[in-house]
C-alpha cells in the first residue's frame, strides 16, 4: 500500500469509475459530468455560499497550471520558498520572463506575516505573490491568515497558492484567506491517480487575466476556466479521470470515506470530519514517531496533516523503508538534499487511521529486527 506523499491509494470504487464507457467531451452526458464535479470542488476549496470564485478543472499536472496562473498576472512576482517546490514555481516564473524575486525561508520553516509585509513594503509593489500552502518536501504548513492580513495592505497583488498536498486534507478557505488563484493535482489528498489538475480563481484574478497578453494557447488560464465554465472545454480532456473526480467528490460530500461513526455527516460537514481524520493521523504519527526518540523536521506547529517528514536520527531510514517495502507498505526517502537525513509518510486521502496504526504496527517490528 501506498504511504509515500503521492501519488497515494485509489480505493476500488474510484479505480472503477476508470472503466466507464466512453462519452463524448461535446455531449449531454458530459455536461451532466461536469454539473457534478462544481459543487463539490467549491467545497474542497473552501468557498463562502456567495463567493464570486470560479472553480475548473484541466487536463494536466498541477506544475501545468502553476505556469497556467503566472500567464494571468503582471511582471513583478514575489516568490516565496520554503522548499522544492515552491522553488520550482519561482523557477517557472523566471522561465516565463517574470521579473522574480525570492524570499528565501529556511527549509522546515514558513514565512511569517511580518515578514512579508516587511519585503512587500520595501521591495514592491508586485504583481503576485507565489506560495504553496503544503510544501510536501519538508511537510510543513504554512499557516494562511498571516501571510491574507500581510497582503490586505497591498491590495494590487494578488496571491497564487499550490495547495498540491492541502486539498481534501486541510481547509483552505479559499476567500477568507485573500487567494486569488489556487491550484492542486488530484492524486494527493483528493487520492485520484494523476493526470487532471483543479483549480479556483477570483473574480479579480479573472478580470486582470483578460487585460494582460498570455503566451500560451494550452495553458491559459482564461480559457481553461472560461471553457469549464460554458461546458466547452478547449481541448479533449481526460474523461475517465473527470468521472473519478466526480465520484470523489461526492462520496467525500456524502461521509462515505468518513469512519463508521461518522458517515451520517454530509456536506460541509463531512469536508470538517475529513480534515480531523487527517489531523489525527498526524498526531498518531508524530506520537509514534516520538517514541522512537524522532522528531519532525519542521516545528510540530507547522507539521501538515497530509504528510509528515520525520528526520531520521539514529534509525537507518534506508533500512526501515525497505523493511516496510518487503512487508508490501511503501513509505518515502527524504526529498532532494533531505534524502538520508528525513523519511516522509504520506497520511492523506482515503487512507484510515485503523489502516495507519498497522503500518506503524510493522515499522515498529522492523525497528525491533
Amino acid at each position: 500500500m501506498l504511504w509515500i506523499p503521492g501519488p497515494t491509494e485509489v480505493r476500488p470504487a474510484i479505480a472503477d469509475e476508470l472503466r466507464l464507457p466512453m462519452i463524448g467531451h461535446r455531449s449531454a452526458a458530459m455536461d451532466r459530468l461536469l454539473d457534478r464535479i462544481d459543487p463539490g470542488l467549491r467545497l474542497a476549496f473552501g468557498l463562502e455560499l456567495d463567493s464570486r470564485a470560479t472553480v475548473a478543472v484541466a487536463t494536466g499536472s498541477a506544475t501545468s497550471m502553476m505556469e497556467g496562473a503566472l500567464l494571468g498576472v503582471g511582471a513583478r512576482v514575489l516568490a516565496i520558498v520554503n522548499g522544492a517546490f515552491s522553488k520550482r514555481w519561482m523557477e517557472i516564473a523566471r522561465t516565463l520572463g517574470k521579473e522574480v524575486v525570492s524570499l528565501d525561508v529556511s527549509w522546515g520553516g514558513a514565512v511569517g506575516g511580518a515578514e512579508l509585509a516587511q519585503v512587500l513594503s520595501e521591495r514592491g509593489p508586485f504583481d503576485a505573490v507565489t506560495l504553496v500552502v503544503c510544501e510536501t518536501s519538508t511537510g510543513v504548513l504554512t499557516p494562511l491568515a498571516p501571510v491574507a492580513r500581510a497582503l490586505a495592505a497591498h491590495p494590487e497583488t494578488q496571491l497564487l497558492v499550490d495547495v498540491v498536498s492541502a486539498l481534501a486534507g486541510v481547509p483552505v478557505a479559499f476567500d477568507s484567506h485573500r487567494i486569488d488563484f489556487a491550484v492542486a493535482g488530484v492524486n494527493k489528498a483528493l487520492a485520484l491517480p494523476p493526470g487532471i489538475a483543479v483549480v479556483c480563481a477570483s473574480e479579480r484574478y479573472l478580470q486582470r487575466a483578460r487585460s494582460v497578453p498570455r503566451a500560451s494557447w494550452y495553458l491559459d488560464p482564461v480559457k481553461t476556466i472560461d471553457g469549464h465554465a460554458a461546458r466547452s472545454t478547449p481541448t479533449t480532456p481526460s474523461i475517465p479521470l473527470y468521472a473519478a473526480l466526480a465520484r470523489q467528490l461526492e462520496d467525500i460530500s456524502a461521509g462515505v470515506t468518513l469512519p463508521a461513526s461518522e458517515r451520517g455527516k454530509s456536506g460541509a460537514a463531512a469536508w470538517r470530519a475529513r480534515f480531523a481524520v487527517h489531523e489525527r493521523m498526524k498526531a498518531r504519527t508524530l506520537t509514534w514517531a516520538a517514541s522512537h526518540g524522532l522528531a519532525p523536521f519542521p516545528a510540530p506547529s507547522l507539521s501538515a496533516p497530509t504528510v509528515s517528514c520525520i528526520n531520521s536520527g539514529t534509525i537507518d531510514a534506508g533500512r526501515l523503508i525497505a523493511g516496510l517495502l518487503a512487508q508490501g507498505e511503501e513509505i518515502a526517502t527524504g526529498y532532494g538534499h533531505l534524502k538520508g537525513k528525513t523519511f516522509r509518510i504520506g497520511h492523506m486521502g482515503d487512507h484510515t487511521e485503523e489502516g495507519l496504526a498497522r503500518l506503524l504496527e510493522k515499522a515498529d517490528d522492523v525497528l525491533r529486527g
